[in-house]
């Protein structure tokens, strides 16, 4: 057995394989109930195709569906697999192009044959019934290698010049693959995939939607339809994923936000928020918390232009990797190199700003500093513009103008553990505040990127060594900082699962470099500082947007619009209203009163859709009695309290908490 391979188990087990085994060949071995439940393997910790031979000694973990994430990605790549070879056997002459796993379900971009209009929500039931049929027949899923000219030649003789077109583009001589379904439908694919249709739940999966798409995403090229699924492991998954979509469809901000009156969007603004008084309220409450905050962890505010220059840009490093997104002045600029245009001369090319990193480094560049005034924190609730495409646009989730809790600090190398650690703990206490809880991540260099490796070792071991210190646990995203730092992202979980990455904190060498920022050091000479950028809410519109969701537009009392109204009864008790509103607004709570002549319920129902957390009931056995008839927002019973007990139970509810814990 001397040429057998070493195939190693988690277990530190070793079992010998002849060559041309697969995993699946070791999980028959170990047992027929692993053996079923095999999905794919991790082979020398590469995701592996159950059935794909070892080509020598290797580490070996099966992957079974208790591995949820790494069965669910699988799942929803053979999901979209199904779903274009089921359009393609109702619809002869559908061209595909591309279809990946999404973070709750899959896709696939397809193109209708000439004889027929685009796909629509009518052709779903369908196309779901054959991918049902297609899944129980439990069709094999096989990986074959294939040369790039077997590729194009396949594509070009089935008329899929989407595909053919990918295929000519690809280099020659390296492996490529197809997947084959049964042997009647096959994709281009790198895989891996399960080792059949039939180890999908036919009732795991619904297709939710269409939409136009754009080959390769560019709308100078042919529309498309993107249809979109949702796919799960078993159909228990599937029905909470739906039951979560019919809450979040409740709680969206967009509609929350016209119930309440609290802002609207339209055309002439794309991107752009109208708030209105009451959602302007919400917002003038969170930025005075938020000063609150940063005026006592030493940030001194600052305000910067919104319109800079385009060779500021240029320097920075932006220009170049960011201008497609930038609103510039006037709105046509030369692009003469790779990196961005060149700038000379006497053009006067300006932009609004998307970020005010580079604003504050001109900040901090005027005077001379020595080490002794580091660190220096520079805040600013900056507003800026980033030119999004109008299809990625949605409500305040995504906007084009937006405002940040931004801030920049300046130190020495030696202060940046400290600083990052101070900021944990500052976000920690915001996040807290509101009731979030959170998981931290770590995005780590990618692949195109500013600055040197060196640097790139020290600022991420500083992120990590700042977290290690604060006793906290992360995960690491290896590729997805940012292209001048590594940096630290929050990602909250709200009241219905889903996760929002907000906060962030960047170490950032680049920049400073960049824009020639120094400070004086205790030996006399000029030094770098480090700039760690920071945001806790991220932006005013998205953190907004986010409670309102959050909470189900129940907001907590301290951000309320309208935290209590007065509701009479009958006329005669109007005047004991007016008493009743001179105590609440003496007592800083913002209120409402309501004296119209409509029954009772009829005003407590407009009030609670308006989510008014509290609910001053008044009628005359009340006014003799200097009493109120007390409704709390979500509780069913009503309390009969005095006035001033009243005031005090929503003053206190009604106090922002880090001004309550004061």
């Amino acid at each position: 057995m001397s040429n057998h391979f070493k195939i190693s188990l988690p277990d530190g087990s070793v079992r010998e394989m002849a060559p041309g085994s697969t995993p699946a060949d070791v999980a028959a071995e170990i047992g027929p109930g692993l053996a079923k439940a095999a999905l794919a393997a991790r082979v020398n910790s590469e995701l592996r195709d159950l059935t794909r031979p070892f080509e020598g000694d290797a580490e070996l973990a099966l992957v079974t569906s208790r591995d949820e994430a790494e069965a669910l990605e699988l799942a929803r790549h053979d999901y979209a697999h199904v779903l274009a070879e089921a359009v393609q056997a109702l619809w002869p002459g559908t061209q595909i192009t591309f279809g990946p796993a999404t973070d709750d379900g899959f896709y696939y971009d397809v193109k209708a044959p000439e004889s027929r209009a685009p796909f629509s929500m009518d052709d779903l039931p369908a196309i779901e019934e054959k991918m049902r049929e297609i899944i129980r027949a439990d069709k094999p899923l096989t990986r074959e290698v294939w040369t790039r000219q077997q590729l194009i030649d396949k594509w070009q003789a089935d008329g899929e010049t989407f595909k053919a077109e990918w295929a000519n583009e690809l280099p020659e001589g390296e492996e490529l693959t197809v997947y084959k379904s049964g042997e009647d439908w096959l994709d281009m694919c790198r895989g891996p995939h399960l080792p059949s249709t039939g180890k999908l739940d036919p009732d795991a999966f619904k297709l939710m939607r269409v939409a136009g798409a754009y080959w390769r995403g560019d709308q100078k090229n042919a529309q498309l339809t993107r249809i979109y699924g949702t796919g799960w492991l078993t159909k228990k998954q599937l029905n909470a994923h739906l039951t979560r979509l019919e809450e979040a469809a409740k709680r969206d901000h967009r509609k929350l936000g016209r119930e309440m009156d609290l802002f609207h969007l339209q055309e002439e603004a794309h991107g752009s928020v109208f708030w209105h008084p009451k959602g302007y309220r919400i917002w003038r409450e969170l930025e005075s918390y938020m000063r609150r905050k940063m005026d006592g962890a030493g940030y001194r505010e600052i305000k910067t232009p919104q319109v800079m220059d385009a060779r500021q840009w240029e320097q920075s490093g932006h220009w170049g990797k960011y201008r497609e997104n930038m609103f510039v002045i006037p709105d046509e600029v030369p692009n003469t190199e790779e990196d961005g245009p060149v700038i000379s001369g006497d053009a006067a090319w300006m932009a609004l700003k998307p970020m005010n990193c580079p604003a504050h480094v001109l900040v901090f560049k005027q005077g001379i500093t020595s080490y002794r005034d580091l660190p220096i924190r520079l805040g600013e609730m900056g507003c800026c513009h980033r030119n999004e495409p109008h299809g990625a646009l949605h409500g305040l989730m995504r906007v084009r103008q937006f405002t940040q809790d931004d801030a920049h600090i300046f130190c020495t190398e030696s202060q940046v553990v400290e600083e990052v650690q101070a900021f944990i703990a500052l976000a920690d206490q915001v996040y807290r505040d509101f009731g979030f809880t959170y998981d931290i991540k770590l995005a780590l260099r990618p692949e195109q990127r500013f600055g040197s490796d060196a640097d790139w070792d020290k600022a991420e071991q500083e992120l990590r060594d700042a977290l290690t210190a604060n006793g906290l646990e992360w995960e690491e995203l290896p590729g997805e900082g940012a292209f001048y730092a590594p940096k630290l992202e929050w990602h909250l979980t709200d009241a219905i699962g889903r996760t929002w990455q907000v906060g962030t904190i960047q170490s950032d060498r680049v920049l400073p470099e960049r824009l020639d920022a120094s400070y004086i050091g205790e030996d006399g000479a000029r030094h770098r500082p480090v700039m760690l950028h920071r945001a806790i809410f991220g932006s005013y519109e998205r953190f907004i947007g986010i409670l309102i969701e959050h909470f189900a537009g129940r907001l907590p009392a301290w951000l309320a619009p309208v935290q209590a109204v007065v509701a009479t009864i009958v006329s005669d008790a109007d005047p004991y209203g007016e008493e009743v509103m001179a105590k609440l607004k003496a007592a800083g709570i913002r209120s409402t009163s309501d004296y119209r002549n409509e029954k009772i319920n009829y005003k407590v129902r407009e009030h609670s859709l308006a989510k008014v957390p509290y609910l001053l009931v008044l009628g005359m056995r009340e006014a003799e009695e200097g009493k109120v008839a007390l409704r709390i927002l979500g509780e069913k019973d009503q309390q009969v309290l005095s006035l001033d007990e009243a005031v005090a139970l929503i003053a206190g509810a009604a106090t922002a908490p880090d001004l309550a814990l004061a």
